[in-house]
């Protein structure tokens, strides 16, 4: 799943193309992916406007129209938003094609279809549970150590489980979540409550490091993620614990192992990474 990195680096590019040009029709050709309102409300409600501007919060990527409605997109598993200046895809899953002015198009293709559009009035985002709901961001101004030192304190779940709830901070997924408690050298199965406020500085300290180089390394690519552009990271290449099980710990050589954490798969070094 594209996590917070790879959804900024969409967000990117995606804004520098399409911004200020007009949506001038829709090609719908699976109804199911929009979510709200139904297909011939959610084609009232784009045709003919404007894209202010691509914005991102967390995950979602909000194009925000001229009218202060937007549409919301939830990349989910395989998902992907792709501008095509050509106006034509070669895609063979997509979804929904924006044709735009000057004969451009913005492309949304799922394979697995587990994605969703949203086409909202400002009064409306709040049916949104986990765009309404969502914490702080890695990276962000409200994202400081006395807040992760606060939300920590007051949670018995697994560290790794708390990193992904994005009820307590927005954008981390499995890879960046594994990636950061590397780095701060804490175990994924350790209680929030247990951590000291100074792990949870260097726990800060380290979220914010693998969010930064995802987004310098272009994202993360292992099979479907791609840019606005349809090309992939390569912030793959430099991960130090996720998907290398049985590889040498690049600190220490101690085989990278592997289990579950809440239903999740999570990388870990047992030596760096002792558990408490």
């Amino acid at each position: 799943m594209p996590e917070m990195p790879e959804v900024e680096i969409i967000r990117r590019y995606l804004d520098t193309q399409v911004a200020g040009k007009k949506i001038m029709d829709l090609d719908i050709r699976l109804p199911r992916m929009i979510k709200w309102p139904d297909t011939e409300g959610f084609r009232a409600l784009v045709t003919g406007r404007t894209i202010r501007m691509i914005a991102r919060r967390g995950k979602y990527l909000l194009m925000e129209l001229d009218n202060n409605n937007e549409v919301v997109f939830h990349l989910r598993m395989t998902g992907r938003l792709v501008y095509e200046p050509t106006g034509k895809t070669a895609d063979e899953h997509a979804r929904v094609i924006f044709q735009l002015q000057n004969g451009a198009a913005l492309v949304y293709g799922d394979t697995r279809t587990l994605g969703t559009i949203h086409g909202l009035k400002p009064q409306e985002r709040a049916m949104l549970k986990g765009l309404a709901e969502m914490g702080p961001e890695p990276l962000s101004p409200e994202f400081t150590p006395a807040y992760l030192v606060q939300a920590a304190s007051q949670r018995k779940t697994a560290i790794k489980s708390f990193l992904l709830n994005q009820k307590y901070i927005g954008g981390i997924g499995n890879i960046y979540a594994d990636e950061a408690l590397f780095l701060a050298g804490i175990h994924p199965l350790r209680q929030s409550k247990s951590l000291s406020a100074e792990e949870c500085r260097r726990l800060w300290e380290s979220v914010n490091q693998v969010i930064a180089a995802g987004i310098e390394d272009g994202g993360t690519t292992f099979r479907d993620y791609q840019n606005g552009e349809g090309g992939k990271g390569s912030h793959q290449e430099h991960l130090y614990v996720y998907g290398r099980k049985g590889e040498p710990c690049r600190n220490c050589h101690t085989p990278i192992e592997r289990i579950t954490v809440g239903g999740r798969g999570t990388h870990f070094c047992p030596h760096c990474q002792e558990e408490c």
